[in-house]
């Protein structure tokens, strides 16, 4: 097993990069893609407002990028930080959302406590926000999901270093939420995952049915989920059973899904290439987030900071909100 340690002897990360390959071609991958999915669904039961926030791909980029934006402030710059102008400027470079789209999810998330302004600003025309301790929660939540994901994988220890060096989360997310919104196989996504995924809740639906997967499931052409009622799922998800449908729609027209008797009766099905697409998507976004933290980690081990215990994430970060 590959070790470091910084001048201490502290332990940092003791195990190499894991490529986009090696996360693919793992015997492992299915199991942890069952567990991160049970993981976001546990999210979803514990705050299901705030995981609808990231439940689809425009909203992950913006939810990822507000994060991001925080996290790099600098105290010293007085427009640093996560501002309206600053968001809208990342969005557009990518086309993911409007301006107006962007503005819609700062209000919401202040209506519903996620986001606040920062008090006390010496220019008082500026806009700077925080996310709050809900939203920190959850997001550090989400990242040491991943981290003990990727640990099943290789047998390290990014959990562990994450739990005991806040600053890793802090560093690593800005860099993983910019190299995936930069990535055209993450941001650009398959037909035949679409229209889910770029759904409202649809993101949380396939995690739904995700987590429901065993080795058993696959069969030559089609992987099996079991008996789903769309009715169901639009009740735990709180969406309407029409807006489920059409998710549903395209997907079994270009024969990608189905059910075993008619009117959507019986065993839900996926077609392999469905999941293969879905599982390949999902690897990208595993092997940015251990490049990030696997660079965070090298640096903090340089500045001898890494393993110094558990300390609220402010204080490791001032760029970090205060609410962290």
């Amino acid at each position: 097993m590959f070790h470091t340690q910084d001048q201490n002897g502290r332990r940092a990360l003791e195990t190499p990069l894991l490529t986009l390959e090696d996360i693919a071609s793992s015997p492992r991958f299915l199991e942890i893609e069952v567990r991160i999915a049970r993981h976001l669904v546990s999210i979803h039961e514990k705050s299901p407002r705030l995981a609808r926030l990231k439940a689809s791909h425009q909203k992950w980029f913006l939810t990822q990028m507000l994060f991001a934006l925080q996290l790099e402030r600098d105290e010293s710059e007085a427009q640093s930080g996560l501002t309206p102008s600053r968001l809208y400027e990342a969005v557009a470079r990518y086309g993911i959302a409007s301006r107006n789209t962007a503005a819609s999810l700062l209000s919401e998330m202040q209506v519903y406590r996620f986001l606040r302004k920062i008090p006390n600003l010496q220019d008082r025309r500026m806009h700077v926000y925080e996310t709050t301790e809900i939203a920190d929660t959850a997001m550090l939540s989400w990242f040491n999901g991943h981290m003990a994901c990727l640990d099943e994988l290789d047998g390290g220890n990014r959990l562990a270093l994450s739990e005991s060096t806040p600053q890793l989360f802090a560093m690593s997310q800005p860099r993983a939420a910019r190299a995936l919104m930069d990535d055209p196989s993450w941001r650009e996504l398959p037909e035949t995952i679409g229209s889910f995924i770029w759904s409202e809740s649809g993101g949380m639906i396939l995690h739904e049915l995700v987590s429901r997967l065993t080795v058993e499931c696959f069969e030559a052409e089609r992987v099996y989920i079991g008996e789903v009622g769309i009715a169901e799922l639009a009740r735990k998800y709180t969406i309407s059973v029409t807006n489920l449908k059409r998710m549903f729609n395209p997907t079994e027209d270009n024969g990608h899904a189905g059910w075993e008797k008619p009117r959507r009766k019986g065993r839900l099905w996926f077609s392999r290439g469905f999941m293969d697409d879905y599982f390949a998507w999902q690897a990208t976004k595993f092997a940015a987030l251990d490049e990030a933290v696997h660079w965070a980690a090298e640096r903090l081990d340089a500045s001898g900071k890494l393993g110094s215990g558990v300390t609220p994430v402010a204080d490791c970060n001032p760029r970090m909100a205060t609410s962290a």
